[in-house]
């Protein structure tokens, strides 16, 4: 039952984004594309050849490998659904986050790689913003590890997920929404979604995360987009663990799971399709808000 999660995540993340495309679809009245559009997408990718500039250096080629390689070993070491991660240890939680900085990294370094000044224009505000938005996500996972073994802060993600119980919802039910809204904030933040990126957008001036993929093409752009669907079910993942509670029966706790999976992606479509991108001075402003969230959440445990 350890692999089950990574296997779920592996199959299952490139649905999340047809989930989102047909409710924006349904929100603008069309039909939209299929639901396994973003498998069909990634099969063509991986049937094309790729083509490098001569400016470029073994770096650029190393980013979407690299980036997918962080986001598939942090996969491992969440659990979903009741079912524990493949890999677990004291502090798993901090590599996490960082193991999704590593594939952050090297994607900017790819980007800045290129020499073009859009792409250094989008790497620049990926790193200002995710600088922002790390503090939320560690704060607010410590406000729930307080519940946890002994409140350790380096109880491993496992021990922090199980303890999101009904318990905890009936003590701490304030602060898991804190929590919940905040990291919500950070997923469309991490993931490049309205109101903080316009995912559809081709003006480089307004765009972040595909400005700096904009030379990567056929097999890279296909691990750069696959890469991206992983992350965004890894963030949601973490939500849906927090905020819905385990009835510690397996085949039930996976299905409830899946289902609010499918109902954050149906959010996220919802919340793209009635919001406009936001000025980048107020993304800041909005992630500031989200790491107060948590930081209140964190002094309100401690005083509990």
């Amino acid at each position: 039952m350890r692999f089950v999660p990574l296997i779920l995540a592996l199959a299952l993340a490139p649905l999340l984004r047809g989930i989102i495309n047909r409710t924006k679809a349904r929100f603008a009245g069309r039909a939209g594309p299929p639901l396994l559009q973003a498998y069909y997408d990634l099969s063509k990718l991986l049937r094309k050849g790729a083509v490098y500039s001569h400016t470029t250096t073994w770096v650029f080629r190393a980013g979407p490998i690299v980036s997918l390689s962080g986001v598939l070993v942090a996969a491992t070491l969440l659990p979903f659904g009741n079912c524990p991660s493949a890999v677990a240890f004291p502090g798993d939680l901090v590599v996490f986050v960082y193991l999704l900085a590593v594939g952050r990294f090297f994607t900017v370094a790819a980007a800045l790689d290129t020499g073009s000044a859009f792409e250094g224009m989008g790497s620049s505000r990926e790193v200002f913003f995710s600088a922002l938005a790390e503090p939320s996500l560690l704060l607010g996972m410590a406000a729930v590890a307080r519940e946890s073994i002994g409140g350790s802060a380096f109880t491993s993600l496992s021990e922090i997920l199980s303890a999101a119980s009904g318990h905890l919802w009936v003590n701490l039910g304030l602060i898991l929404v804190f929590v919940a809204v905040a990291l919500f904030v950070v997923c469309l933040a991490e993931n490049a979604r309205m109101p903080v990126d316009d995912p559809t957008t081709h003006l480089e001036l307004t765009m972040i995360h595909e400005v700096m993929v904009l030379d990567h093409g056929g097999p890279d752009f296909a691990l750069v987009n696959y890469a991206a669907a992983l992350k965004l079910w890894l963030t949601a993942a973490l939500i849906v663990g927090i905020v819905v509670p385990s009835t510690h029966l397996l085949v039930v706790d996976v299905a409830v799971s899946l289902s609010a999976m499918a109902f954050l992606a149906v959010l996220i479509g919802a919340v793209e399709s009635t919001m406009a991108r936001l000025r980048m001075v107020r993304v800041q402003q909005l992630l500031i808000g989200a790491a107060t969230l948590t930081f209140l959440a964190l002094i309100l445990e401690y005083r509990a």
